[in-house]
């Protein structure tokens, strides 16, 4: 921080002393202004913001100490440094104990000033640099794409808040694509926690062998191929938040290890004999029926009691219909900023066909279906047309209100399929490539 930066308040009864300070402080380009006591002080403070305020502790009326306490009650980030003509090591250890960043004595020596504000003036950056990173911190961990107003959504986020207060073990219950990891990275964003990082691991995207290097780690030499040593998710968790996905695909042996680690908090690297200890919470989230696979024996009863103290079970999108058009109006604005695409909303169509739709791959799916429109779409509002959704589970093409729009669905459904080729689309329509041809231009399909 340059000192041209800084602002300075001086605060003392002597005028040569108001003066002395405010020219000293010029000198180095400070903004600096005095007063002559409290009250003239906490008038400033009405006006402006200061960095450091210097106080004369011996003043008539309120003195400095209880000065101090004032300004911090304001604004407790200012640097406040005492200045007295009656030194005293009791004095000074009030003023410290009050939340004065330092004391000097009256005369001033300026070499010692110089040093003191220096001080301060260090102190005061690294107090906004922290701040900075707090907000950014923050903002980074703020989950994304949990939205919607139904009363399911709601539920699922009022049990966020109170979960996120406390430390207990949570398990997710979900479909696939319906936003288990966006629930947990909400929970560790409003825990004490947040600071530190939240580790996330697909139990379901490993094999046993490779999940518990992952998980624990390893040391160098531990099996063919481990040449360097590494630390393991726990390690990376150590004061955060640890977050399996899929759990329930985690094989008996790795469940017998898990239970050990999340009841002792201890556990050794593969290939090691260091006890490490780590302090982390435990987030899980599964689509599978696990009361269903421990009656079968694929999952350790004790286990599943000790990831299931707190359970919190997302909808699925079907069941949530009113966030269809809230969800896509926000990957739309999403996407229209990414992309640089200026798209301004969805057509009525395409509405209807968003609301009919039943979503077997839920926010996931939805997401993706934008996305795609984003990148076909030839006009500025997104059409029937441009959504290119599957057959649902009854065999049907999305409901639509009229012929015209079920046409252009299908065609696109059939260029999809046949990557483009027009003969092949042609033959699988039933229809001459001339007429596909103009089809293909009337309804915008392709550039």
């Amino acid at each position: 921080m340059d000192m041209r930066d800084v602002s300075v308040l001086v605060v003392d009864d002597e005028l040569s002393v108001r003066d002395s300070l405010f020219r000293w402080f010029k000198t180095y380009g400070c903004r600096v202004d005095t007063a002559a006591d409290a009250n003239e002080a906490l008038g400033k403070f009405g006006d402006s913001s200061w960095d450091i305020v210097l106080l004369d502790i011996k003043m008539p009326g309120m003195n400095g100490i209880e000065l101090q306490r004032r300004i911090g009650e304001i604004d407790d980030s200012v640097i406040r440094i005492m200045i007295t003509a009656f030194a005293s090591v009791d004095t000074a250890i009030q003023a410290l104990k009050e939340g004065a960043f330092d004391y000097i004595s009256k005369p001033v020596n300026p070499a010692q000033l110089d040093h003191v504000i220096r001080n301060a003036v260090e102190k005061r950056k690294l107090l906004a640099e922290t701040a900075l990173l707090r907000k950014t911190v923050e903002e980074l961990s703020l989950p994304d794409e949990i939205v919607g107003a139904s009363q399911p959504i709601k539920r699922s986020l009022e049990l966020v808040a109170e979960v996120a207060k406390s430390d207990a073990t949570v398990m997710i219950r979900g479909e696939s694509g319906s936003g288990k990891e966006l629930i947990a990275r909400a929970i560790h964003a409003n825990s004490r926690r947040k600071y530190f990082p939240i580790i996330c691991i697909n139990c379901g995207a490993y094999p046993e062998g490779l999940l518990e290097s992952e998980i624990f780690g390893h040391e160098k030499g531990a099996f063919t191929g481990a040449q360097f040593t590494r630390r393991g998710k726990l390690e990376l968790a150590n004061k955060g938040t640890l977050f399996f996905d899929e759990i329930g695909n985690v094989g008996m042996k790795m469940q017998m290890d898990l239970l050990r680690v999340l009841e002792t908090k201890q556990f050794t690297r593969l290939g090691g004999e260091n006890l490490i200890t780590a302090d982390f919470r435990v987030i899980s989230a599964t689509n599978l029926d696990l009361e269903h696979a421990v009656k079968e024996g694929r999952f350790r009863e004790d286990l599943y009691y000790r990831l299931n103290v707190f359970t919190i079970a997302l909808p699925p999108l079907r069941d949530r219909p009113s966030d269809i058009p809230l969800l896509a109006d926000y990957f739309l604005a999403k996407f229209t900023k990414s992309m640089g695409k200026p798209i301004a909303g969805f057509a009525d169509e395409a509405l209807s066909v968003l609301g009919r739709y039943r979503w077997p791959g839920n926010v996931r799916e939805l997401r993706n279906v934008i996305e795609r429109a984003m990148v076909v779409a030839k006009r500025d509002v997104i059409q029937a047309a441009d959504l290119s959704l599957p057959f649902d589970e009854g065999g049907c093409l999305p409901a639509v209100d009229s012929l015209e729009e079920m046409e252009q669905l299908h065609i696109r459904r059939i260029l999809d399929k046949t990557g483009g080729n027009i003969a092949q689309a042609a033959e699988l329509l039933g229809i001459e490539r001339a007429t596909l041809y103009a089809k293909i231009k009337k309804y915008g399909l392709r550039e």
